[in-house]
């Protein structure tokens, strides 16, 4: 595959810029990633995917740099597509993006093989300098170039043995996004717009989030959310 060369600045010294698939369901996410990403010289997004079942196929088609990889996919979880793409191409070095992550899932993807996390919220600030502190060969952890894997392994180690994660009553990630939603005051049609899925989605969403913490109205759903910090308020 042809790649474009591109000097970087101040050596005059031809480079090939980072080649990139953005793998995320979320349209608006990608599209947002891929903007940033063109507006710099340095990166070139060579594909994208909905699902985790497409990003191992354009990552293993592709063979590009980099996969940034949504943990949240459907079809099939980030997590277990990086592992289907480090066993075929160990290459590719992984940074996984995400809304929300445990520190028992940071230290499962560094297992695995990811090379680093970027959480969404953080994205804008810190996906350029991921990028290239994984293409030099660190690592990417809790928004700062990381050397040592090893000790920092052994600290998230000891941080997931000294704090156990927060009780989520069994609600899925994106169950505790609506929460998140209901206690900002969002209606459905404004959640159903924030994640690009359908009314009727979202009152499916809410009724099993009802069901799991046994509440019945939204009222007491933001009520219970803040008491059982499902939610982290701005102070």
């Amino acid at each position: 595959m042809n790649q474009v060369l591109k000097k970087s600045s101040g050596t005059g010294v031809a480079t090939a810029p980072i080649r990139i698939v953005v793998a995320d369901d979320h349209p608006v996410v990608r599209f947002g990633v891929k903007n940033m990403l063109m507006s710099d010289p340095g990166f070139e997004v060579v594909g994208e995917a909905e699902d985790g079942d497409v990003a191992i196929t354009q990552t293993l088609e592709l063979e590009p740099d980099i996969l940034l990889l949504d943990l949240l996919m459907p079809r099939l979880p980030g997590l277990e597509a990086m592992r289907a793409i480090m066993a075929k191409s160990p290459r590719v070095k992984i940074i996984l993006l995400t809304g929300t992550i445990t520190t028992q899932q940071i230290i499962e993807a560094l297992q695995i093989g990811a090379r680093g996390i970027v959480l969404k919220d953080a994205v804008a600030g810190d996906l350029s300098h991921s990028l290239r502190a994984v293409m030099s060969g660190d690592y990417w952890i809790g928004g700062e170039r990381v050397v040592n894997l090893l000790r920092a392994l052994k600290e998230l180690m000891e941080k997931a043995a000294a704090a156990p994660e927060r009780k989520t009553y069994g609600l899925t990630p994106r169950e505790l996004e609506v929460v998140t939603c209901i206690v900002e005051g969002c209606s459905n049609k404004d959640i159903a717009k924030q994640f690009n899925i359908s009314e009727e989605t979202v009152k499916r969403h809410l009724s099993n989030v009802f069901d799991k913490t046994g509440v019945s109205t939204r009222l007491e759903l933001a009520l219970f959310a803040i008491a059982h910090k499902l939610v982290v308020l701005d102070s």
